[in-house]
């Protein structure tokens, strides 16, 4: 997938050109639709489909003191495009100039970046621009392209959006944030070192980098862990590590069941795909080896 960063690198793709447009916060069902309908259309008309979304999320611009929780990094965002058939995704800042933008100001500049614009396609209710005055009907009225105003996919008469996923996470609704997902809820991060409590205690672990990101409550899961193209079941602890820590810092440990080798410095996947039990103190050491040995066999 080719990753561009500013609206000149859009020149030069072959046109038309189809700019399935959001935030894409954890590529959720309703995403793929925007996504899909783009790649549609251009492959009607031998052009290119471009998802484009904007770092940071404006709302972290705009809430800079209370910055939302994000569903996936943009490491992590480009990993799920790409995994959804994605060639081209422009990511462009979104800071100062960007907010104080028009919505006229934006489409004109998206009409002179491409040639030429084929297609806008955007969530029903998207609203962009200065002051959020921009929307589906703006974009029809200024005209010289197709616009595709998606309708919200819904469950059970709700749609699904990446505010409504952060809430079923935050509760340990796993299955409803899979289903509006289209696939197991996961975090993205880099692999740091740890104590090497798990080690000692025969069940090494590897300690993730999660802050910043929507967690599930704290707890034992069993998961699914990806390192570049393999997968490996694992089971993973989430919370303050109440028998070993006098801490109150989350920590997102991960021990895989058949994996060796070093994995410090790399950048893996953890999919939660069941609660198995709550995080607990145990009054021994050997009390929690012996509660690991039934969790991992539990995951099992």
């Amino acid at each position: 997938m080719e990753v561009l960063h500013d609206l000149e690198s859009l020149r030069l793709l072959p046109g038309p050109v189809y700019l399935a447009i959001g935030i894409f916060d954890g590529v959720h069902r309703g995403h793929r639709a925007l996504i899909e309908e783009a790649q549609a259309d251009a492959k009607k008309t031998g052009g290119t489909a471009v998802v484009m979304t904007f770092e940071p999320h404006p709302m972290m611009f705009f809430q800079r003191a209370e910055p939302p929780l994000r569903l996936s990094s943009p490491r992590h965002k480009e990993l799920l495009l790409a995994r959804q058939g994605v060639t081209h995704l422009a990511v462009l800042p979104f800071e100062a100039g960007r907010a104080s933008q028009t919505a006229e100001e934006f489409v004109e500049e998206l009409r002179a970046a491409c040639r030429p614009l084929g297609g806008v396609v955007v969530g029903a209710d998207w609203k962009f621009g200065k002051g959020r005055a921009g929307d589906v009907g703006l974009l029809k009225r200024m005209g010289g392209f197709e616009v595709d105003g998606i309708p919200a996919v819904t469950i059970q008469g709700k749609p699904i959006s990446s505010t409504a996923i952060r809430l079923a996470v935050a509760r340990g609704d796993l299955p409803l944030a899979e289903e509006a997902l289209g696939r197991p809820y996961a975090v993205f991060g880099r692999v740091v070192p740890g104590r090497k409590l798990g080690r000692e205690l025969g069940c090494p672990t590897a300690n993730i980098e999660t802050d910043g990101f929507q967690l599930p409550p704290d707890g034992v899961y069993a998961v699914r862990v990806r390192i570049g193209e393999k997968t490996f079941a694992g089971v993973a602890n989430l919370g303050v590590r109440p028998t070993v820590s006098r801490g109150d810092k989350r920590m997102l440990e991960v021990h895989l069941l058949a994996f060796e080798g070093d994995l410090y410095g790399l950048e893996i996947e953890v999919a939660f795909l069941r609660f198995l039990r709550e995080e607990k103190k145990f009054g021994s050491m050997e009390e929690l080896r012996a509660q690991i040995g039934r969790d991992v066999a539990a995951a099992r």
